[in-house]
């Protein structure tokens, strides 16, 4: 049976957020895209401690060994929108702002990375609560009545 494959979760993670430079990085090489998000998926899994399934993988096939199901897909993607946003509020000299026009106000630098340091710091809340809703939905409480906490 094969297991999950990476391009699973990079389509999750592409619903997630906007951002033109990955949709042209994914139109002239679709390779270059799946390895460049790779390395997110990597940090993803990494912070995912407590996922009731394996999160081994295959980096030459870029496959989970199993079949994750969609919450553990949809939190790795989750995951991997904290990283693509940690880069952005990082990347000082990616400082995007609004075309001025008579309809629009031109940003400052300073207002454009507090807006995205803003956005990454809720995104790392949101990842925090979705780990402790998690870890209560799979907790074995049956356990706990013998004072067994780790679920043994």
């Amino acid at each position: 049976m094969a297991g999950t494959s990476f391009t699973d979760i990079f389509d999750l993670f592409m619903m997630l957020q906007s951002d033109y430079q990955l949709q042209a990085l994914y139109q002239t090489s679709i390779t270059d895209f799946n390895n460049y998000l790779e390395g997110w998926l990597v940090f993803a899994i990494g912070d995912f401690t407590v996922c009731n399934q394996s999160l081994i993988y295959n980096s030459t096939t870029q496959t989970f060994t199993q079949t994750l199901n969609q919450e553990n897909k949809n939190i790795l993607a989750q995951m991997m929108v904290k990283y693509w946003m940690q880069k952005q509020v990082q990347n000082v000299l990616q400082m995007d702002n609004l075309i001025q026009d008579h309809d629009f106000k031109t940003y400052s630098q300073a207002q454009n990375l507090k807006a995205k340091q803003d956005y990454y710091n809720s995104k790392k809340e949101e990842i925090s609560q979705l780990m402790v809703d998690y870890g209560l939905r799979h907790n074995n409480w049956s356990q706990w009545k013998n004072q067994l906490f780790d679920g043994g």
